[in-house]
Formats: structure tokens, sequence, C-alpha cells
């Protein structure tokens, strides 16, 4: 070799190891092992996860409903946090509540965490929390990817994103084809901020006010990072239980846009969804938001959740039904509003927030 020659060019040179990311494998099997339904085939390693579709017999028409999504800028909390075992639990959240909005069941869902550099702990870690969803979603985690990018991403960098997919019957279908005149819209509360809008929470809590995720903030009963890191609602068996019990007309999931713009989504034309703001308070890290960052009242209100998750449109004589089976579920849940017919300033498809809320 000459006085400035290189050595030979190598894999784990150019900062990928693959020694470290079959060490990952190695620890996430226990969790994925826990992630699974009697429809799973097969385990861990394959080049595809399997599910066996004969389970889909019992179905007189079957549609399958699909969703993908992940969980933003949050995962830099945890990054910085270096707590890494909840933000799984985020991502299935995310996808399994888009899902059960048509009414689907959620069977299995896939995985992919790309990294700066395979930490094998830390990326089972942000499996124990896919593992650890899914179970509460009673659906399987049947496979998924782990990918190393060195010079796109940091050595403590990583970002998620997860697939899933769920069944319905065909005459089941939720959406604004059933809502009619006079059903009423049920708020069921978040677990907090979940996983959308902390690209403006990042902003106001570090960048404006400076403050540390050690910081312990009274009003929210403990620091300021646990607070960021509280896992997302999730909501889909709660939502399935809800429709097996009484009437259901469409669901909500409450995530970017805010309360207002995901409820418009199943709202059909000529109705109108007027949601009364009286009806709830907002946990305190709405308004520690907004005092802190000067955020306008309607800023928040299309940004993050302001504490509801999901929301139900059922029929009158539901209500009383839909209320008990969520009470018994431990899902906090109230009457937040109605559907009326659009005109004198109310747009047909659409959907507000009226009333002032307390304080």
């Amino acid at each position: 070799m000459t006085e400035n020659a290189l050595p030979g060019a190598s894999y784990a040179a150019a900062g990928v190891d693959i020694e470290a990311g079959d060490t990952a494998v190695e620890l996430m099997k226990e969790w994925v092992a826990k992630a699974q339904r009697p429809e799973s085939v097969g385990g861990l390693g394959g080049f595809a996860g399997l599910f066996d579709a004969s389970a889909l017999t019992r179905y007189r028409h079957p549609l399958l409903a699909s969703a993908t999504d992940g969980v933003g800028t949050k995962v830099a909390v945890a990054q910085r946090m270096d707590v890494h075992d909840t933000i799984g639990h985020d991502l299935v959240a995310m996808v399994v509540d888009d899902l059960v909005v048509c009414g689907a069941e959620p069977l299995f869902m896939t995985d992919y965490i790309c990294v700066g550099k395979v930490r094998p702990e830390r990326v089972a870690a942000i499996v124990k929390g896919i593992a650890e969803g899914c179970v509460l979603a009673g659906c399987a985690l049947v496979g998924g990817e782990t990918a190393e990018h060195p010079g796109l991403l940091g050595p403590d960098e990583y970002d998620v994103a997860g697939a899933g997919t769920g069944v319905v019957e065909a005459d089941a279908v939720l959406g604004a084809e059933r809502v009619r005149p006079g059903d009423v819209v049920i708020a069921m509360a978040s677990s907090g901020l979940h996983s959308n809008g902390y690209s403006l929470v990042r902003h106001v809590f570090f960048d404006r006010a400076g403050w540390a995720l050690e910081r312990e903030v009274p009003e929210l009963g403990g620091t300021l990072g646990e607070e960021l890191l509280t896992p997302t609602r999730i909501y889909s068996l709660d939502c399935l239980a809800l429709i097996a019990a009484t009437d259901v007309h469409a669901f909500a999931h409450v995530t970017g846009g805010g309360l207002a713009a995901n409820l418009a989504r199943v709202v059909p034309e000529g109705l109108h969804a007027r949601v009364d703001r009286t009806t709830w308070t907002p946990p305190p890290i709405f308004g520690t938001v907004g005092r802190l960052g000067d955020v306008a009242t309607e800023e928040l209100e299309r940004t993050l959740n302001m504490g509801v998750g999901m929301v139900a449109v059922v029929p009158p004589d539901a209500v009383g039904t839909a209320l008990a089976t969520l009470t018994e579920r431990d899902v906090p849940a109230w009457v937040a509003g109605e559907l009326v017919p659009a005109g004198d300033g109310l747009p047909g498809g659409g959907a507000s927030l009226t009333g002032r809320r307390a304080g």
C-alpha cells in the first residue's frame, strides 16, 4: 500500500453496521412475539410478514382498510430525553385509530425505523413500544424494517413510520353517508397532546420560553418531558366495542388540523356539526402552550386536539348506551355537540366550535 493510499472500502467503514442490526433483531424478538394474533403465520426474519386471510371467510363482503402514518417531530423529544419505548405506542395509535374510523377492525401492522446509527438497545425499545401498542389495539405486528442511513441522519437521530391493515363489512362502513340531522357528537378525551402539533409545541417551550425537559411544571403534575412524551391514547378497541353495543354513524380521529377540521370530514353536505366548547375543559398542557407562546385560540384549535382525541357521531337514542360503554372501558366521554341543518352562516359539510370556554 502506498503512503497515501486509503484502506479498502467496506459497508462498516461507510457507517452501516450489519452486526448491530442483527443484534437489534435478536433483542426485539421477545416483544414481537407478544404482538401476535391467531392468524399470524411464521416469525421474525422473513422477507414478508404473513397473515392467514382465511379468517376473512367469516365476513359476507369484506373490505380491507389500509392506513399509514408516523409520529412527526415528537421523535425529537424522545431523542432529547433518551426515552424510546413510548414512541412506538404513538405510532400504533396514529395508524389503528385511522383504520377504526371507517369501522374496520385492525388486523396487522408493519413498521419502518430509519436511524443514523443502529444502537440495538434503542431500536429494541422502539419496537417494544410498537408491540405493546399492537397488543392494546388488538392487532398483530407481522414485520418491519430497520434501515441505517449514516450521513443522512445523525448518530442519535431516527424516524419511524408504520402501515396497518384492517377489515370491515362492506355494508357496515361508517362515514358521512350515515350521518343524519339531530345526530349527537360524543367526544372522547385525549391523553394529552398525542402526536400532532409538536413543531409548534417545541417552538413555544424550547425556542421562545427556553424551558428544559427536566423542568418541573406543577400544573402539569410532573416534568415537561414527561408530559410531552405521554403516549397517544389508542381508541380502536373502544370504538369497536361502541359499534358492537349500539348504532354508530361515524367516527373522527382528531389529529393534524384539530377537532373542527377532522370532524368536518365525516359531515355530509347539507349538515353542519356544531360543537360546544363549554362542555369540557382542556388539560393544562394546552393552556400552557397558549400562554407561553401567546398563541391565539384559533391557532391552538386548528393545530392541537385540545383534549379530544376521537369523536363518535350517534343517533340521539344511542347516546346513553354509548356513554355507558365508554365509561365501562375507562374512556372519559361526554356529549359535545350535534348535527344541525346547514345555512344561516353554517357551511354544509363543515364543523365549528361554539361557546366561550371558561378561563
